[in-house]
């Protein structure tokens, strides 16, 4: 079956993703976002099935990252995890890297800088919060997103989209919480999950009319540098110290980092960011089934929590696919000639 949807995938991935044109669009497309372009079906469910795929490897990370950070100072990973990351995409398709042009690099380095603090803030909320408090508060940018969106973007939210958001947060307080008190920890957590909706936005904005292996590769510069930065003051261990820690940040920056950052970005020139939030926050849920098969015990709280993520996920995306089939009906309905 020549046509069939994985071929026709396959396909799509390799024409928009791996071999993805470097020169500039013209000016007019370069300045839409996600949420004004026309539709394109085929481009959006390919980036909706690999945007599920990169969330289910970010929570595959969560134990790795954990054991990881046991045996090296966390902000020396991230910087390790983000330099093998960067050194990847630049040897996988140096061409890319090359003719990413000024206006490229700049703002790529600066959605590089919001990503690079939102890690450092996290790793510092953690020193006086617990890990779930933290998952959870982190999730938050699925409420940020839509709210800057509206806010600084003047963009209209469906009720659609806020409802898919309550329902996703609820969803991550199920997963994640035990218990809850804010302190210094968790505000220093609540600008970490600022800093990520303000990255999805930033690229939302940014990506499209440029090729988003490039504008990845200038993100992850900028992160390494910021994460290096961060860590000089405790001494810098860029070396893994054992081959457990190898595996780790190899792991980690191939697939969680390199990847996952240029399908992000090129899956936002697809998709709204509100939409990306919304399916991002399928992370915790795919870390708890992993963690399932791993041994851990997943209680009826966190299996409801789970199936909650999923049907914001499923609303969010059934509500966009109504929308899109009805902005293609307007786009293509023969027009009345007396009326134009």
């Amino acid at each position: 079956m020549p046509n069939s949807v994985p071929s026709v995938l396959a396909k799509s991935y390799r024409q928009n993703v791996i071999d993805a044109p470097s020169p500039e669009q013209p000016a007019d497309a370069a300045r839409l976002s996600a949420s004004a372009r026309p539709p394109d079906r085929a481009g959006s469910v390919l980036a909706l099935v690999l945007l599920v795929a990169v969330t289910a490897v970010w929570g595959s990370t969560f134990l790795v990252i954990q054991d990881a950070t046991r045996r090296m100072p966390v902000l020396d990973f991230v910087a390790a995890r983000f330099t093998v990351g960067a050194l990847v995409l630049a040897v996988l398709r140096p061409r890319a890297v090359v003719s990413l042009d000024a206006a490229g690099w700049v703002r790529g380095s600066v959605l590089g800088l919001v990503l690079g603090t939102s890690y450092t803030l996290q790793v510092l909320g953690l020193r006086s919060t617990s890990a779930t408090v933290s998952a959870f508060v982190t999730g938050m940018f699925v409420v940020f997103t839509p709210l800057l969106s509206a806010l600084v973007l003047r963009r209209r939210i469906t009720l659609m989209t806020w409802a898919g958001t309550a329902i996703a947060t609820a969803g991550l307080g199920l997963l994640t919480l035990k218990g809850f008190t804010v302190g210094p920890g968790e505000l220093l957590t609540l600008g970490c999950a600022m800093c990520i909706a303000i990255q999805i936005l930033g690229t939302d904005r940014w990506a499209s009319g440029r090729d988003p292996y490039g504008l990845a590769f200038a993100q992850m510069v900028s992160v390494a540098a910021t994460a290096t930065l961060a860590a000089l003051p405790g001494g810098l261990h860029l070396i893994p110290p054992d081959k457990a820690s190898w595996y780790a940040v190899l792991w980690t920056a191939v697939f969680a980092t390199a990847a996952a950052l240029v399908v992000q970005t090129w899956a936002q020139t697809k998709l709204s960011a509100e939409r990306v939030a919304v399916i991002m926050t399928m992370e915790p849920a795919f870390a708890a089934i992993i963690g399932l098969l791993a041994g851990q015990i997943l209680s009826v709280k966190q299996a409801i929590g789970c199936a909650l993520v999923l049907l914001a996920m499923l609303l969010v995306e059934l509500h966009g696919r109504k929308a899109r089939a009805f902005a293609t009906t307007i786009a293509t309905a023969p027009r009345d000639p007396e009326r134009t």
